[in-house]
Order: C-alpha cells, then sequence, then structure tokens
C-alpha cells in the first residue's frame, strides 16, 4: 500500500509551476517569510482535501473485502481519467508564452506582487487536488489498515506533493545565494521540459491505475 501511495503522491507533486513561484517568491523582498505562507496555503488546501477524501472513500467501505468490484473500479475509473488527461495535454501541446496574456491572470498578478496573505492564496489554489493526488489518497483510503498507518501515510503524502515549496525553502535557509542559482537554472530545464515531465507523469499514474484496476476487477490481484 505505501509504495503505491507514496508513488502517486510524487506524480502529483511534478509542478513546474508550483516550482517557479518558489522561486519567484524566494526573491522577493522577505523571502522567508513570503514562502512560509506559500507552504502553509499549499498544505491547508491538501490536507483539508486528503482528509475529505478519505472520508468520503471510508464512508463507501471501500476497503472491505465485499466491496472489491467497487474498490478497484474506483481505480480503473482514475486511471482512465488519467490518460484522458494526458492525452488531451499531449494533443494540445505545450503552450508558447503569449506577450500579450502575460501577468492578466489573478495568479499571475498575485505572484508578481508577492506578500504574505497573497502568497496563501496562491498556494491554495496552485494546489487545488489534481487527479493523481486523489489517486494517492484512495490508495489509502481503500485499504484495510490500522489508523495510525493511514494517518502516517497521509501526512507523507501531503509533504511530497507540496515537496516543491519546502524542499527549496529548506536549501535556501543553509545556502541562500546557492540555492537562487540551481533554481534559475533548474527553472530553465523545466520551461523546456516540463510539459513531458507532466505528461509523462500523468501517463505513469493513468496506466498503473488502469492495469490494477482492470486486474482487480478480474479477480487476477
Amino acid at each position: 500500500m505505501l509504495p503505491q501511495a507514496l508513488g502517486l503522491a510524487v506524480t502529483a507533486a511534478i509542478s513546474p509551476t508550483a516550482l517557479l513561484v518558489t522561486a519567484v517568491f524566494l526573491g522577493s523582498a522577505s523571502p522567508r517569510r513570503t514562502v512560509v505562507f506559500y507552504l502553509v496555503g499549499a498544505v491547508a488546501m491538501t490536507g483539508v482535501m486528503a482528509v475529505l477524501c478519505y472520508v468520503v472513500l471510508r464512508a463507501g467501505h471501500l476497503y472491505k473485502p465485499s466491496e472489491r468490484s467497487g474498490r478497484y473500479g474506483l481505480r480503473l475509473g482514475l486511471g482512465l481519467l488519467c490518460l484522458l488527461a494526458a492525452a488531451y495535454l499531449f494533443r494540445r501541446g505545450p503552450r508558447a508564452p503569449d506577450p500579450a496574456k502575460q501577468n492578466k491572470g489573478v495568479v499571475s498578478r498575485m505572484v508578481a506582487r508577492p506578500g504574505s496573505k497573497t502568497a496563501l492564496i496562491v498556494g491554495v489554489v496552485l494546489y487545488s487536488p489534481s487527479i493523481t493526488f486523489v489517486a494517492a489518497v484512495q490508495v489509502v483510503a481503500t485499504s484495510d489498515v490500522s489508523v495510525a498507518v493511514a494517518v502516517g501515510t497521509m501526512l507523507l503524502i501531503v509533504a511530497i506533493t507540496v515537496a516543491f515549496i519546502w524542499l527549496p525553502l529548506t536549501a535556501y535557509l543553509f545556502a541562500p545565494e546557492r540555492t537562487g542559482k540551481t533554481l534559475a537554472r533548474f527553472n530553465g530545464w523545466l520551461r523546456a521540459h516540463g510539459y513531458i515531465l507532466a505528461v509523462g507523469a500523468v501517463t505513469v499514474a493513468g496506466t498503473y491505475l488502469t492495469i490494477n484496476g482492470i486486474l482487480g476487477l478480474t479477480g487476477v490481484v
């Protein structure tokens, strides 16, 4: 259960936009305070949604052996949604920057004027639940494990999902200048390869969930 949930959490964590925002906030007038509020918003959103998803799925008793078809049917459905999302992203292709629309979005305007309140809101908005995040939570919710194991795994899922915030922040606290330069180089790489990385992550998650759902429904696993 744990490797499956954490593996899906890693795919949910892959967000070039989230890392780019972290880099921008670390370059603001109050980098530590701004990124901490950004992290708080992200953790609040992912934590609340994780609890809601967990409670709803547990209420359906999908962890029980008698609910095998429902449990694996859910995984198959999430897998197909991931594959559809990956197909849409692949068909659409990477979006070229549009100077006419630059800094006109709500999030773009808030990031351009970093502050505690705006950073908190950006964290909430950017970390609204993705299909892969829900998929990670459902692995825990549909497994017959103790409350302690479930809580511990959910905390790990949230921590991994927001890793693109707390990892750079931690590095910045120990080596500000080096972290800034590293993030600048890495963001350049993400701008060039982030699209492929995102599509690949969603495809891998969708393929795994679809196969797992089919095998479960047919009684193979």
